[in-house]
């Protein structure tokens, strides 16, 4: 038995599974999200900003902690959207090196592709599904980007997968300026998305899909909320099952929601409160894609995505 480290560095949050690998997949040590916006103004400056990488630091430092102290033998941190053109990219690689070190000598932050990002979410998300449910069409909505993954029958195999330009930071940063958003805003916000959209699936073939499944913070925020949960239960919402006439109605109100009031739901990280409009935005016309080209009618929520991949690829 193999004990792992995985680390997931993305736009908003960074996240750490400590997994034992056994022959029936990973069981679980300790997992853990923090948002620390490593993607904050990189839209705008294309590059990371201080603060950033200093919360950054502090996060990673703090897992490096909890990878030592549980005896973790192997590791892997995965660097997404976010880091993959920024100007002082090598600052952030220099830091992951000197804090990773610490756990496994030589170890270091990679930046994967887009595809790479979209094989490990399906290979997460899909692990606990019955195959009889594919083929799957997998979204991991991030904050720089979302990756659209259909997978086939045999519920493992990739067919086809695109990484959109598109996600909740990036969204919010380049259109939904105001407080809650302008209808323009919103207009020209759901341009963005529809035209990233529109070449997602021409590359993926969603009309294939049987069955949606949502991955990532703004899903799994969705669901607790159309759930009508009042804290966040990550046992109640893991593969939950959400109609869009009960998703599309929370999207809907987010959008129309001030900081505040967005700031005041139960099941609301405060990390996500200034960016749940994007999602959701997000959500909504991916929704209408599904419906429309795969008749698809609900969401499948899953906890498990590409932090899971990450793990099982160390293995």
């Amino acid at each position: 038995m193999t004990r792992v480290g995985a680390v997931d560095c993305g736009t908003n949050s960074i996240r750490l599974l400590i997994a034992d690998v056994t022959e029936g997949g990973l069981r679980d040590v300790h997992r853990e999200m923090r948002i620390v916006r490593l993607g904050q103004g990189v839209d705008a400056t294309g590059q990371f900003a201080p603060d950033a990488l200093a919360r950054t630091h502090a996060a990673l430092a703090d897992y490096a902690e909890l990878m030592r102290r549980n005896d973790v033998g192997a590791v892997r941190m995965v660097a997404t959207s976010a880091a993959r053109d920024v100007a002082n990219r090598e600052e952030f690689f220099a830091m992951t090196s000197q804090v990773l070190g610490t756990v496994v000598p030589g170890a270091v932050a990679e930046v994967i592709t887009g595809a790479e990002e979209a094989e490990l979410s399906f290979c997460g998300a899909v692990g606990e599904l019955d195959p009889a449910a594919a083929p799957f069409v997998v979204v991991d909505l991030g904050g720089g980007s979302t990756e659209v993954v259909l997978g086939s029958p045999d519920s493992r195999d990739v067919e086809a997968a695109y990484s959109a330009d598109i996600g909740c930071v990036r969204l919010t940063e380049r259109c939904l300026r105001s407080d809650p958003p302008t209808g323009d805003e919103i207009d020209a916000a759901r341009s963005v998305v529809r035209d990233a959209l529109a070449e997602a699936v021409r590359t993926v073939p969603v009309e294939r899909a049987h069955t949606w499944v949502g991955v990532a913070g703004t899903m799994t925020t969705l669901a607790a909320l159309a759930k009508g949960l009042t804290t966040y239960d990550s046992e109640a919402i893991h593969l939950s099952r959400v109609g869009f006439d009960d998703l599309l109605p929370v999207c809907a109100d987010l959008l129309a929601m001030t900081r505040q009031q967005r700031a005041a739901l139960g099941p609301m990280h405060e990390g996500r409160v200034d960016v749940i409009g994007g999602g959701a935005l997000i959500v909504q016309e991916l929704a209408a894609l599904l419906g429309e080209r795969a008749g698809i009618a609900e969401l499948v929520v899953s906890e498990h995505d590409i932090l899971d991949g990450i793990a099982l690829s160390i293995a």
